[in-house]
């Protein structure tokens, strides 16, 4: 896929700047992780199998065993774009996790982010 710089990014490599972020605001790793999860469909061992094989965004979305149709309802605005108006389906992806991140950091609660 042309484009992005991103998309062949490592995703381990923004990982620890996720979980920074979260825990700079009092969240946890493991709230980070459960939003990965809920988005991507992967169990905590896939995930943390994808961060150790340093697999990139790409990749890392090709993979994801089951995208979470609820992400559908990630709305708002990340990086000075509206998350549902982002045309190319990877970057889009990248966004949902970005707003969901984003949000945790916000101090939304989980329920809310997860769109229980």
């Amino acid at each position: 896929m042309a484009g992005h710089k991103i998309y062949s990014m490592a995703v381990s490599a923004v990982y620890p700047h996720y979980v920074t972020k979260a825990e700079r605001k009092g969240r946890t790793q493991d709230e980070v992780d459960t939003i990965i999860r809920w988005l991507t469909g992967y169990s905590q061992q896939q995930l943390q199998a994808a961060l150790d094989a340093e697999k990139d965004f790409e990749t890392f979305f090709a993979e994801a065993p089951a995208l979470n149709e609820s992400r559908r309802q990630i709305t708002g605005v990340i990086c000075g774009m509206r998350v549902e108006e982002i045309e190319e389906p990877l970057m889009q992806e990248i966004r949902y996790m970005d707003k969901l991140i984003d949000e945790l950091a916000r101090g939304k609660a989980m329920e809310k982010i997860l769109r229980d």
